[in-house]
């Protein structure tokens, strides 16, 4: 559950019967949409993943003026280079011209170079126009 941009969004993951296809499954959730007066429901089939979650090795902070694209540069740079984001969080603060955005990151980097993330993110601080931080997560901290 989050709040993007004033609007409260929710993703459940939800397991059917084989014989349960994605039209059935939206048909029967319809009405529970119209109940609650939802604005959009979208229904995506997901493979099974591996029941072995990566740990969170490091964090990144993001910093900056508000503008579309700080989410998909920053999750691009990380996935050319293999890094799992493991949870993300972020947050508006101030208004208008004013407006600082706040993203935060936990990230596990696996077998990815900590300088050439240090370096992708570098790139992506410059391009960007944002101000973004990578340290090691202290286990003690969780």
């Amino acid at each position: 559950m989050s709040i993007l941009r004033g609007h409260f969004a929710v993703m459940l993951i939800v397991a059917v019967p084989d014989s349960v296809d994605r039209e059935e499954l939206a048909r029967r959730l319809g009405p529970v949409r119209d109940r609650l007066e939802l604005e959009t429901l979208a229904i995506d089939q997901v493979d099974e993943m591996d029941p072995a979650r990566p740990q969170a090795s490091h964090v990144i902070t993001v910093y900056g003026s508000d503008h579309p694209g700080i989410v998909h540069a920053v999750s691009a740079a990380l996935a050319e280079l293999g890094v799992n984001i493991t949870d993300l969080q972020t947050r508006l603060t101030g208004a208008g011209e004013e407006a600082l955005y706040l993203l935060l990151m936990e990230v596990a980097l696996g077998d990815a170079d900590p300088q050439q993330v240090r370096s992708a993110l570098d790139a992506v601080s410059r391009d960007a126009r944002v101000e973004v931080g990578l340290r090691a997560l202290d286990a003690e901290a969780l």
